[in-house]
């Protein structure tokens, strides 16, 4: 989101993130943002130097519990499900003029949107007046079909259309992928060159100057799951692996569609969520993608780089607001100021 606000002409002044590898990719990525690796509930000191100009607050609460693929943690057990509590105390504590809050679309189907709706009454009590609206990454550029709940508060009373203008292309997995290096199982060179010239306006504008880039990283799986690879074609999943090559699953039925499903060269990809632990297969090989192809599909310049080791990097990546997404809502704030 930071990436996406900076881009839209907003200067990320602090950010606070609790994940220790989380906070130094961050920070070398935003040199000039100061990072607070600490936990959001240990943050009660607005700092001083945030009085100036239009000033804006946003984030996301932990969404795990909201996904739609979680069911087991939808609820009001789950306690990381009201951390968007500290989100709304900071609110209060500072008072900005803007708010922009991202979740999962699944936070406004928890108990039939009772939960949601809670949500917008105390940003209203706080002071905001709403509008929200699910945007998916991929009418906006983005090569990933990913769908993001946005609120945005106005402490002025404005509500805010979020009928964007203009219409942007389709971008595809090939659009994304294809000038970046042929990479085996279990690739571990980190940077390396491209492997051809941008062959996409998509790639060059990932690229930008840049003549090799970071992230060249992927997951190395067993000998047994590369052969199930070998059996699904674009498009597939898990449904198109023999019987007996699925052994270890007790019931392999319980699968959800996103196992072991490859991407289809012609067109926007599925979610970047857990892909290592989904099984998200390339188009073209028999592999697992790299940190950076996952970067690429979340519309993650070639210049950002990831801190970590590959686990770290690829949740960093899944977890991301697509930047490209988020330009776009932050523009809804910087057009109009």
């Amino acid at each position: 989101m930071s990436l996406g606000a900076e881009s839209a002409g907003i200067s990320v002044k602090y950010a606070v993130e609790k994940d220790p590898y989380a906070a130094r990719t961050y920070q070398v990525n935003h040199p000039n943002t100061c990072v607070i690796n600490s936990d959001i509930r240990e943050f009660t000191t607005i700092p001083s130097d945030l009085a100036d100009g239009v000033t804006v607050l946003f984030g996301g609460a932990p969404c795990q519990g909201f996904s739609t693929s979680n069911r087991r943690t939808s609820n009001r057990d789950n306690i990381d499900n009201w951390l968007y509590k500290e989100f709304i105390r900071v609110l209060r504590l500072w008072k900005p003029d803007w708010v922009v809050f991202e979740n999962v679309i699944g936070i406004i189907e928890m108990e039939s949107g009772a939960f949601f709706s809670e949500i917008l009454v105390e940003f209203e009590k706080a002071g905001y007046t709403c509008s929200c609206s699910v945007l998916d990454a991929s009418d906006f550029g983005v090569p990933q079909k990913r769908k993001r709940v946005f609120l945005l508060g106005a402490k002025s009373g404005e509500r805010v259309d979020f009928q964007m203008h203009g219409k942007f292309p389709l971008v595809t997995v090939k659009d994304a992928l294809l000038d970046l290096p042929k990479l085996e199982n279990g690739a571990n060179t980190d940077v390396m060159p491209y492997d051809q010239a941008a062959t996409s306006n998509y790639a060059r504008a990932m690229r930008g100057k840049l003549i090799k880039c970071s992230g060249h990283l992927v997951s190395r799986n067993a000998d047994y799951v590369i052969e199930r690879y070998k059996y699904i074609k674009q498009g597939d999943n898990w449904e198109s692996i023999p019987n007996d090559l699925m052994g270890n699953y007790t019931d392999v039925t319980r699968c959800h569609t996103g196992v072991y499903h490859r991407l289809l060269e012609n067109d926007v990809s599925v979610v970047i969520g857990n892909y290592r632990k989904n099984m998200l297969i390339h188009p073209w090989c028999d592999r697992g993608l790299s940190v950076r192809e996952a970067a690429r599909l979340q519309s993650f310049p070639d210049k950002y780089s990831f801190i970590g080791s590959i686990g770290f990097q690829q949740q960093q990546v899944g977890n991301a607001v697509p930047p490209l997404l988020a330009k776009k809502v932050f523009e809804l704030i910087t057009k109009g100021a």
